[in-house]
């Protein structure tokens, strides 16, 4: 590495996110055995206007870009002029997201070896818990102006590197280079050792930021590839790179399977509310359409009457009245079911629709309640929320590729935790809510399972 250049990069753009926002100003300065002896500075016109919070920050004013070139006009040039050298940044991965999207724009595979002296510096100061360029030049009494400007940057961090060239052996620094262009995708915080720890079985991984707060929860039948799939797409994904960005510390737990994988990380989202995970619906607020049988009618139920053995029967799970009310009404409409007599319309006899010729006239006698009922039942059926076919509760035996099983306890639908050996099943308490996801993993485990050994009745 000694006899190869390196460019000391930075970039001003109109944002943080590189799908997105656009590059306003380029510095960088290529270095050989520690002289400058190169330089490329130039404002880009990033077409787009900059916002005001971003002009206070940098000093770049749409006026100054008026007239400068485009990326595209210089896209060819800076990759000529980057090319053999190995590109140095502070939190890398931002600038290059930035190159990678602006040449993927213009039908480019952009390409480069890269060293963060962000995570440089967490490997090199350990002790330390801030490493921003800011807080890193004034720990070491690095004089720097204009910051927020390429070019100051690009100097100040030029100067830090200098700085630990006089205090680091250059064999410990270029050690340590090289083990990140072998991990070259890895967020800046996380620790590369983490990597060689990933099993390849199934199970849930936790992406943590600073202070341990979850950010993103997933599930995988392959650990590893699954999180180092994350590393590879986030230069295309805004989600993900904000997820990488403030990525400090990952956790798993395995699982002997698919299913322990599902249900875990159902459980693990509603319990910590990862802020990048989908919002699973709030149980509280779930409603339902219960067929009371004794009644004769359909009426809207609250999550208590999900999942019961009782004779009446439920279909569909919704978030809220108004989105159950749509979808019982679209039924109607698609069946000529009579909207009257659902309790869709108020009034008495013949109802509107029924004028246009969209009831068959259950409520004007055209129709009998009998008939009515049974088509709406059938209409019904692929909404219906199965009973509990158990007295009580079953263990769910999942085997891993060892053949070592695993037991997931349930009842009534509700997922009451796994073990190992069915000794240590807990007994018996009051189940816990209705889950809506829950219901769906064990169901679709139900429907697909084909070995009745599988299931195991525990009361």
């Amino acid at each position: 590495m000694a006899d190869t250049p390196l460019t000391f990069l930075d970039l001003e753009t109109t944002g943080t996110r590189a799908t997105r926002d656009r590059i306003t100003e380029i510095a960088a300065l290529r270095v050989l055995d520690g002289n400058v002896v190169d330089r490329f500075v130039t404002l880009v016109d990033p077409g787009v206007l900059i916002p005001p919070s971003i002009t206070a920050l940098t000093g770049i004013s749409n006026e100054m870009v008026q007239g400068q070139p485009a990326f595209e006009t210089i896209a060819d040039e800076f990759y000529r002029w980057i090319d053999g050298s190995i590109l140095v940044a502070h939190n890398a991965r931002f600038d290059i997201s930035f190159l990678r999207n602006e040449y993927r724009r213009l039908g480019v595979r952009f390409g480069a070896r890269v060293i963060c002296t962000l995570r440089l510096s967490r490997q090199l100061e350990p002790d330390h818990y801030h490493h921003s360029l800011g807080e890193l030049l004034r720990r070491h009494d690095l004089l720097s102006a204009s910051r927020h400007r390429a070019l100051s940057d690009t100097k100040a961090l030029l100067s830090l590197w200098q700085h630990w060239s006089r205090y680091h052996a250059a064999e410990k620094i270029e050690s340590l280079a090289v083990g990140q262009f072998r991990n070259r995708s890895l967020p800046a915080h996380l620790d590369p050792h983490l990597l060689d720890e990933l099993p390849t079985r199934p199970g849930v991984y936790l992406f943590l930021g600073q202070d341990r707060m979850p950010l993103y929860i997933g599930k995988s039948v392959n650990l590893r590839s699954r999180v180092l799939s994350h590393f590879n797409s986030d230069y295309r994904n805004d989600r993900e790179m904000k997820i990488m960005r403030q990525l400090h510390h990952l956790e798993w737990h395995e699982t002997a399977g698919d299913l322990g994988a599902q249900l875990l990380e159902a459980r693990l989202i509603k319990q910590l509310s990862p802020i990048y995970n989908r919002k699973l619906r709030r149980q509280s607020t779930l409603k339902t359409w219960c067929w009371r049988q004794s009644a004769g009618r359909l009426e809207l139920a609250g999550p208590e009457a999900l999942g019961s053995t009782e004779e009446d029967m439920t279909f569909g799970m919704f978030r809220s009245r108004g989105e159950a009310t749509r979808a019982l009404r679209q039924i109607a409409e698609e069946h000529r079911l009579c909207p009257r007599i659902l309790g869709l319309e108020s009034g008495r006899g013949r109802c509107f629709s029924h004028q246009l010729g969209r009831c068959r006239g259950a409520c004007c006698g055209e129709e009998s309640i009998t008939s009515h009922t049974e088509r709406l039942l059938a209409a019904l059926e692929k909404l219906r929320i199965h009973h509990w076919p158990w007295p009580g509760r079953v263990a769910f035996r999942e085997c891993d590729d060892q053949g070592i099983a695993t037991y997931h306890l349930v009842d009534q639908w509700r997922y009451l935790g796994s073990v190992t050996h069915l000794m240590d099943a807990p007994e018996r308490k009051k189940p816990t809510a209705f889950d809506a996801d829950t219901y769906r993993i064990l169901h679709r485990f139900m429907t697909e399972c084909n070995n009745s050994n599988d299931i195991i009745v525990l009361d």
